[in-house]
C-alpha cells in the first residue's frame, strides 16, 4: 500500500474538525473522497501532503509520516489545488519551467502536456489574461511535470466545460494505467462513479461510508422499471427489475401491445450519499 491512515484526528480549534479516520490506499488505486463542502475533504488532503501536521493518530505516505516529512516527500507526490497556485505575471510555459525546476526528476513535456489540455496555442501567454478553466487546466498538468507515483487531485474538474472534463478525465485514467495512485476529492457523484475505484463518504469530518462505488451502490437495491399504459386515460406502473417475469400487469400489458412507454431506473452515488448522511452532494 502506498497510502494508510490510522485513528487520524485534526482539529483548527478546540472542536474536532476531521475525528478517527481509517482508510488505506493501494498502488494504481484512485480513491476518492467524496462529500459536501465543507465536510473535511480538503482538509484531509492538506494532511496527507505534508501541510497540516498537527494531527494525532498516523498517515504514511510512500512509507513516509507525513509531519515527519523531509524534502524528498514531495518529490514522489503531485497536488492540484481546488484554487490555482500560479504566477500571473508569467506565462505558461514559464509557469511550468519554473515549478519544474523544483524538483530533481522532470520527465514530462512542456509542450505534450500543454497540448493534451488543449492550451497548446497559448502557451506564450500570460497567466493573467487566462480564464478559470484555463488556469485549472494548467494547474493540474503542473502536478504531473515530475511524473509523481501519488496524485493529490481536489476538485479537478469543477467548473470545466464538458470537453475539458473530459479531457483531464482521460488523462487521469491515463495515469491510473501507469500505476500512479489517485487521491481524488470531489463533491461531484459522476465523475466519483465513472473515476473511483473506491470511495469513502466523509460528512462532519468523519468517513460514513467506504466501498467501491458498484457495491454503495448495490445497497440501496435493485434497480426498477417504471412503464406507462392506456386504461381510461394513462395510468402508471413500476416493478424491481428483477421481479419483471412475476408482474402480472407488466406480462398482459406487453402482450397486448398496450405499453406507451418503458425505462429503467438505478440508484447512484448521490442516492446513496443522502441515504448514508442524511444530506446532499452540493
Amino acid at each position: 500500500m502506498v497510502i494508510k491512515v490510522e485513528d487520524l484526528a485534526f482539529s483548527y480549534t478546540d472542536k474536532p474538525f476531521l475525528e478517527n479516520i481509517n482508510f488505506q490506499v493501494e498502488k494504481g488505486e484512485i480513491f476518492g473522497f467524496l462529500g459536501p463542502s465543507g465536510a473535511g475533504k480538503s482538509t484531509l488532503q492538506k494532511v496527507l501532503t505534508g501541510l497540516l501536521t498537527s494531527y494525532s493518530g498516523s498517515a504514511v505516505v510512500n512509507g513516509m509520516e507525513s509531519k515527519k516529512h523531509d524534502n524528498s516527500f514531495y518529490e514522489k507526490i503531485g497536488v492540484d489545488f481546488e484554487f490555482p497556485s500560479l504566477y500571473e505575471k508569467l506565462t505558461a510555459k514559464q509557469n511550468l519551467e519554473f515549478f519544474g525546476s523544483l524538483y530533481k526528476k522532470r520527465d514530462r513535456s512542456i509542450d505534450e502536456l500543454l497540448e493534451r489540455v488543449g492550451l497548446q496555442n497559448d502557451s506564450d501567454k500570460k497567466v493573467s489574461a487566462y480564464s478559470k478553466g484555463m488556469k485549472s487546466r494548467l494547474n493540474f498538468i503542473k502536478s504531473l511535470l515530475h511524473e509523481p507515483n501519488i496524485l493529490f487531485l481536489d476538485e479537478p474538474t469543477s467548473g470545466l466545460d464538458p470537453t475539458n472534463n473530459r479531457k483531464l478525465k482521460d488523462i487521469i485514467l491515463e495515469e491510473k494505467k501507469k500505476g500512479t495512485t489517485i487521491i481524488l476529492t470531489t463533491h461531484n457523484m459522476e465523475d466519483a462513479t465513472e473515476l473511483c475505484d473506491r470511495v469513502a463518504f466523509i460528512v462532519d469530518g468523519k468517513v460514513k461510508a467506504l466501498d467501491t462505488p458498484h457495491n454503495l451502490i448495490m445497497r440501496k437495491g435493485a434497480s426498477k422499471i417504471y412503464y406507462t399504459y392506456m386504461e381510461n386515460g394513462e395510468k402508471q406502473g413500476e416493478c424491481l427489475l428483477e421481479d419483471t417475469c412475476n408482474d402480472i400487469m407488466l406480462k398482459k400489458l406487453l402482450l397486448e401491445n398496450r405499453i406507451t412507454s418503458i425505462h429503467s431506473s438505478e440508484p447512484n452515488l448521490n442516492d446513496i450519499f443522502m441515504d448514508v448522511t442524511g444530506r446532499v452532494l452540493q
